[in-house]
């Protein structure tokens, strides 16, 4: 059964969702100016400003990684101008995905497994005229490495990873 979300709900979900499928017009229209992502913190330099092109950024990061991404609703609350959405994350991962530190320099490199994955998260979302002006989420990231193939790795698993890692920041820093 498909539901339709609307007001504060629909907006939020609309958001989560477009992380794998929407525009960059899309991201305009529904991302405040002054929007903060709180999950930015081990993302691209790119994603960690404020705003529809930050968040354009994190979608960016995350497409390069992962295919098929996909966000299945199970519960949506909310007060106010703050929604909880709880979801099941899915993808295929087809890239390597690199996550960065406090500077934003690359520190783990995970590369492409090809495998595919379904984790649960809640998303936190705060809908101020019509748009996201807040976002952070609590994930399961350990069932998606677990089921990536990230951990326990092997060691042909590890020194692919270092590989990934040294390329990443021969990237970074031209």
């Amino acid at each position: 059964m498909t539901h339709t979300y609307s007001g504060v709900h629909g907006i939020a979900v609309r958001c989560i969702r477009m992380m794998g499928d929407g525009t960059r017009e899309e991201f305009d229209a529904l991302v405040h100016p002054d929007s903060i992502n709180r999950e930015a913190k081990a993302e691209p330099p790119a994603a960690r400003g404020r705003g529809p092109a930050a968040v354009w950024a994190s979608a960016q990061w995350l497409r390069g990684a992962f295919a098929d991404l996909h966000w299945e609703i199970h519960d949506i609350v909310g007060t106010g101008d703050l929604v909880a959405v709880h979801t099941t994350m899915s993808g295929r991962q087809i890239g390597p995905f690199i996550v960065y530190d406090d500077n934003a320099r690359p520190v783990q490199a995970f590369p492409s497994t090809g495998k595919t994955f379904a984790v649960t998260q809640s998303h936190w979302c705060r809908i101020v005229d019509g748009q996201l002006i807040e976002h952070w989420a609590n994930r399961d990231d350990l069932g998606q490495a677990t089921q990536l193939g990230w951990v326990p790795p092997t060691p042909l698993y590890i020194a692919r990873m270092q590989a990934a890692l040294r390329r990443a920041r021969r990237e970074a820093a031209s």
